[in-house]
């Protein structure tokens, strides 16, 4: 497990907390979006849960803001590789734009413009660029824009395409992977500097030492419990296998089989009703 002093921009943890402050989202917004004055009309809102109904998926947003336009900005870190980060955005941003009008709002044109962001340590697109913005345009006509105010960005630490992004990002992205002090004061974005000034206070804090070990202590728990889940549903799927074979070979009926099994007396009642849920489900 990684100290708070091990952390990088990575590390979820030290991402949200630093990008909690308005002053180290915006500079890091004007490093992404290449703007020399973007201002942030309230605090980022971390770990923001929206969702439609309950029983469809709900989605918890890395980093949430507007700016002083009112456009909308998430921005996501993905430090492990998943195939699904395309759908990941569509769905991110069908369910920010759900959020963003009130009922009986007659004119769609009031929606929010939105930007979501996803800084990778991988090339998502394989074609070795820092930057993939998304803007959709016409098939027959490349010239024309599909002008929805919606924008998508794939951000990758390890481009190679120095010559077409600024040096500020270039900095920006690999100070991201390393989250090194010294590449940071070589630096001449000054962007970049101030973010890293908001890392070394977290770092330096015992309020955020403590509650970065709170947050491990609460995420190892909830592995063990899966852990524990998982095995508890093995042992019941294994029993009663082996209960339905002896069922299937030997024409016993279930109470007997769970009997032979080693089934309690106290537990052949919920066996035997998944039992009858395996028999109705295979119908």
């Amino acid at each position: 497990m990684k100290t708070l002093q091990d952390l990088t921009l990575l590390d979820n943890f030290l991402f949200t907390e630093t990008m909690a402050h308005p002053e180290v989202h915006s500079a890091a917004l004007q490093i992404i979006l290449g703007q020399e004055r973007l201002e942030l009309l309230t605090a980022a809102q971390t770990e923001k849960v929206l969702a439609t109904a309950p029983w469809l998926r709900s989605i918890r947003l890395d980093v949430y803001a507007l700016d002083q336009d009112h456009t909308v900005y998430n921005t996501e870190m993905q430090a492990k590789h998943r195939t699904d980060l395309v759908r990941r955005s569509r769905y991110y941003q069908s369910l920010i734009d759900s959020s963003l009008l009130e009922k009986g709002t007659v004119s769609f044109n009031t929606l929010n413009d939105a930007c979501i962001i996803m800084i990778t340590p991988f090339d998502l697109f394989g074609k070795g660029k820092y930057c993939y913005t998304f803007i959709p345009c016409c098939k027959e006509s490349k010239d024309i824009e599909l002008e929805d105010g919606a924008v998508r960005i794939f951000l990758n630490t390890r481009g190679t395409n120095d010559h077409e992004v600024s040096q500020d990002l270039i900095d920006f992205l690999h100070y991201v992977e390393s989250t090194d002090g010294e590449l940071a004061q070589r630096s001449s974005c000054e962007q970049l500097k101030r973010i890293h000034s908001f890392v070394s206070q977290i770092k330096a804090s015992e309020e955020m030492g403590v509650k970065y070990m709170q947050k491990l202590e609460e995420k190892i728990l909830l592995q063990q419990e899966a852990q524990a889940e998982g095995r508890a549903e093995g042992l019941v799927a294994g029993i009663l296998l082996c209960a339905q074979n002896l069922m299937a070979n030997m024409g016993i009926p279930a109470t007997d089989a769970l009997t032979r099994v080693g089934v309690p007396k106290d537990e052949l009642a919920y066996y035997l009703s998944r039992i009858e849920e395996n028999a109705s489900s295979t119908k």
